[in-house]
C-alpha cells in the first residue's frame, strides 16, 4: 500500500477535499466519498481509478 492511497483514505474519513490528475486532466475541489475493493474511488465529480490518479493532494477545506 503506497503514501497516496493512505492519505486518500485519511481525507475520506475526515472528510476532507482533494485534488489530481488524472488522464491528462486537472481535478480541483473533489469530494472523495469511498474506495471500493477494486481500488476506485467514487467521489462527487464521479469514480476514477487509483492507479491512474496522478499528484494527489489533500486540502485543507472540509465538506
Amino acid at each position: 500500500m503506497n503514501i497516496e492511497y493512505r492519505f486518500l483514505q485519511k481525507a475520506i474519513v475526515d472528510k476532507n477535499y482533494v485534488c489530481f490528475s488524472y488522464e491528462n486532466k486537472s481535478y480541483k475541489n473533489v469530494k472523495p466519498l469511498k474506495l471500493d475493493d477494486e481500488n476506485r474511488l467514487h467521489s462527487d465529480k464521479g469514480v476514477f481509478e487509483f492507479r491512474k490518479i496522478r499528484k494527489l493532494v489533500v486540502l485543507r477545506e472540509r465538506f
